[in-house]
């Protein structure tokens, strides 16, 4: 081989090499998670992106880095990552539940951002609107339907007259709920008395203070106050106030009765929505999408540790009976 044949095949070999490098960096993407606290449905939505996206090709540590923090329940914590990430510039930012998306659209700007568990998205600001979303951020609501859930609050407690209501007045996502709460009530014949828990270590506080008040208690979708379930379900049990959440991994922990959405369904349908992003499309052009079915969770035990027992054929169409 001459040297003028071996130079042109080296600068070929080069070649080849450095677009085969590019093609590589192209196909790797950087997906930032952040969510305000751990429990079983936020995480069940984190774990349902991830198996998503491996089913359409992108693999953690393959073809995808994965960032993940969780703000451990504080709104401070929730901008310090948040602006984080904006720094790291990734390709996607997925936000779940309403602070973290709250936090993360104040700092992302232009970074896509789908936010996913959130209750009220137009009411927290993120979006103009739920059909066209506008800049560059969509997601999905969870949006709990609170006219079912009294109705089920009456169905595993006819009697109750007096409904108390925890939640944190500092998440927007709950107050939207608690209004609704307020509306829906009534109809139901019942009254409700309110209890705020601004954080986790308020919780049980909240509890005890609607002891002797309510018949019944409900726990919107907060993920202060879900984080934070045990603590009622104690006061609970000594005060023999059955407890009805819309949170259907409550009822594994110890509430007596849940009608809600399945979260990892919910992870897995915004991974297709942060799948399309990676793919090319423009958040802004991607309508917010919401969840239709709802699951009926109950805890036959837990309501005899209430002082109920629940109606056999409430039982019967449960998809999910807790033993």
């Amino acid at each position: 081989m001459t040297p003028i044949k071996r130079s042109l095949l080296t600068l070929a070999s080069s070649a080849l090499l450095t677009l085969a490098a590019t093609g590589l960096q192209a196909a790797d993407k950087h997906l930032a998670i952040t969510q305000i606290v751990e429990h079983p449905a936020l995480d069940a939505v984190r774990q349902g992106v991830q198996d998503e996206l491996a089913e359409r090709g992108y693999s953690v540590g393959t073809n995808l880095k994965w960032s993940y923090e969780s703000a451990q329940g504080s709104p401070a914590t929730a901008a310090q990552i948040a602006k984080k990430f904006a720094g790291e510039s990734p390709d996607v930012i997925v936000a779940i539940a309403t602070p973290s998306a709250q936090a993360a659209a104040a700092s992302a700007r232009g970074i896509p951002l789908v936010f996913t568990a959130v209750t009220d998205p137009v009411g927290a600001k993120l979006v103009k609107g739920l059909d066209q979303p506008g800049r560059f951020i969509t997601g999905m609501t969870d949006m709990s339907p609170i006219n079912k859930h009294m109705a089920l609050v009456k169905a595993v407690v006819p009697g109750a007259q007096r409904l108390g209501v925890i939640y944190n007045p500092g998440e927007a996502n709950s107050v939207s709920l608690v209004t609704l709460v307020n509306e829906e009530a009534p109809k139901q014949g019942m009254s409700v008395v309110e209890a705020a828990a601004t954080k986790s270590s308020d919780v049980q506080t909240a509890a005890r203070s609607l002891v002797g008040k309510v018949d019944a208690i409900y726990l919107p979708t907060d993920n202060t106050v879900i984080s934070a379930l045990e603590a009622i379900i104690k006061v609970a049990e000594q005060n023999r106030i059955p407890v009805i959440t819309g949170d259907t991994d409550s009822v594994a922990r110890g509430a007596v009765a849940a009608q809600g959405f399945n979260y990892y369904e919910v992870g897995r349908q915004t991974g297709i929505m942060v799948a399309r992003i990676l793919k090319g499309e423009s958040p802004a052009d991607m309508p917010v999408e919401g969840v239709e079915r709802v699951e009926l969770f109950v805890n036959p035990g837990a309501a005899q540790r209430m002082g109920i027992t629940l109606d056999s054929a409430l039982v019967d169409s449960a998809k999910s009976v807790v033993e």
